[in-house]
């Protein structure tokens, strides 16, 4: 499928929310038309260059998007909330004359659902206390904290992990692989 493509410096993964501000026009014309085509876009970690920037390079591997809220913010700027579809795989794209990447991608295969090993019995209370954060509550996102994908997908956002760590986390189609892998870290984080 052909889609805008959003280079961010910050990932979400599938049933996650990430609030965005938009001003530059491409990306308020890229949101009219998704919103009269009630299309979404696909929002990918940067590799190089800035969220401003003309040019920018960033990963293949990136999550389907739609808009499910948006309103005139105080400071002038179109706020918009976006919640995370499926993961996508970009396999070709180009830069419009106005900046907008477009590409075209294909959904990847649909993680498995699969309930939480007693081994990560602390990673669902790790979540609950992130969820209690007042900015995250604000998003209204739901988690099954028994299913290893959610909790997998939701740390990988909320943790405060190295932009590249999150796109590998993004990356793998494994929840328990991804799960293992976020224990590791949070083991490091813990150590300091």
């Amino acid at each position: 499928m052909k889609v805008p493509i959003f280079p961010l410096s910050s990932v979400v993964l599938p049933g996650g929310r990430i609030p965005l501000q938009l001003f530059e026009p491409r990306y308020i014309d890229m949101l009219t038309r998704c919103l009269k085509d009630d299309q979404g876009f696909v929002i990918t970690l940067l590799r190089d260059g800035a969220e401003t920037g003309r040019v920018a390079s960033f990963y293949e591997t990136g999550t389907y998007v739609r808009i499910i809220d948006f309103q005139q913010l105080e400071n002038g700027l179109l706020g918009i909330t976006v919640e995370g579809e499926a993961k996508v795989s970009i396999t070709q794209s180009w830069r419009q004359d106005d900046g907008l990447n477009l590409g075209e991608s294909e959904f990847l295969p649909v993680e498995p659902a699969e309930k939480i090993p007693t081994v990560f019995h602390e990673l669902p209370s790790v979540l609950r206390a992130l969820f209690r954060h007042p900015v995250i509550q604000e998003l209204g996102m739901n988690v099954d904290y028994e299913d290893a994908r959610d909790v997998s997908w939701r740390l990988t956002e909320l943790l405060p992990l190295d932009k590249q760590e999150k796109q590998h986390l993004l990356e793998m189609q494994d929840p328990l692989a991804r799960l293992s892998r976020l224990q590791e870290l949070l083991e490091a984080l813990e150590e300091g």
